[in-house]
């Protein structure tokens, strides 16, 4: 009888052991959980532009790892060259540098960049060596020192598509329009204007923008609300949400800013807010035409937001 009993309390003792050390070396998950969501939240993203299955050069985020102006130039071609490792393109994008393409040299000075890659560039296709070189505009100039490129090829600079042989302006700013689309009468009073639309893809939404060059003398802000309050009727994957009774009663455009004053149908129903998708829509389409980085927000003269890209 007492050989059992002391059996039982042996068993008892090694049972409650095991399952201290189970508590112990297995913690519990919601301080996993807690780990995980910190270190995500440390990470950096930086735009770049690549094709998407609508055939249009959209702007989408990747994660940023350069530390200055020059790493993110050798970051930034990697994620547009098509034999590059990068494991964040989604599948509905396209890279449209040639694989094998590299870097021979870069330099900049101010704001100016100079970029030399290897002849394996010039062996993109005829249907994408315009958006190739879109692709690589507006994604290197999105890198905050850069507002100007000049492209070489085995040191030679590049003045022409190699299929097409368009000619090209030496130096390459977002002055050259993406998705240009064109509707012109007469070569008088021809105005481009780039606006950015809303594209979804795979349940997220990005941005994709319109370079429409016309006849008009009205000014190009006028323009860009104009189209944002109507579908663009050549791509119906592209979306707008800014209400067509928005009005945009006056504007003031400043060296560094641009103050928009709108009727109060630009306003959310739910909260009397702008959302986030018109004030980005908005806001990159000024930057793109202006080169003005911050967008001032009013309704009926009282001031809504301040929005900085």
């Amino acid at each position: 009888m007492l050989k059992r009993l002391a059996f039982k309390k042996m068993m008892i003792i090694s049972l409650s052991f095991l399952f201290l050390l189970i508590i112990y070396f297995f913690p519990r998950n919601d301080k996993l959980n807690i780990d995980t969501t910190l270190t995500y939240n440390d990470l950096e993203t930086i735009p770049i532009y690549l094709v998407d299955n609508n055939n249009l050069v959209s702007r989408f985020e990747v994660i940023k790892k350069g530390k200055n102006s020059l790493e993110l130039v050798d970051e930034v071609i990697s994620n547009l060259t098509i034999d590059s490792e990068n494991n964040y393109i989604p599948n509905n994008f396209k890279k449209v540098i040639p694989e094998k393409t590299k870097i021979i040299s870069k330099d900049l000075n101010d704001g100016l960049l100079k970029i030399n890659f290897t002849k394996e560039l010039l062996q993109v296709s005829k249907e994408n060596e315009e958006k190739m070189i879109e692709a690589i505009i507006y994604s290197l100039t999105e890198i905050k020192d850069i507002k100007k490129v000049m492209i070489f090829v085995e040191g030679e600079l590049l003045k022409e598509l190699p299929n097409s042989k368009k000619i090209l302006p030496n130096t390459l700013d977002r002055s050259l329009g993406i998705n240009k689309v064109y509707d012109l009468n007469s070569m008088k009073d021809i105005s481009k204007v780039t606006t950015y639309y809303v594209s979804k893809a795979d349940g997220y939404n990005y941005y994709t923008p319109v370079t429409t060059i016309t006849n008009t003398k009205k000014e190009k802000v006028e323009v860009i609300i104009e189209k944002l309050k109507s579908s663009p009727t050549f791509n119906t994957n592209l979306v707008s949400y800014l209400e067509a009774s928005t009005k945009l009663q006056k504007y003031e455009i400043l060296e560094n800013s641009i103050n928009l004053s709108f009727n109060n149908a630009v306003l959310s129903l739910d909260d009397n807010s702008i959302i986030e998708e018109v004030k980005y829509a908005i806001a990159l389409s000024i930057r793109d035409t202006y080169d003005i980085y911050e967008t001032i927000f009013y309704v009926d003269d009282n001031l809504i937001d301040a929005f900085f890209i």
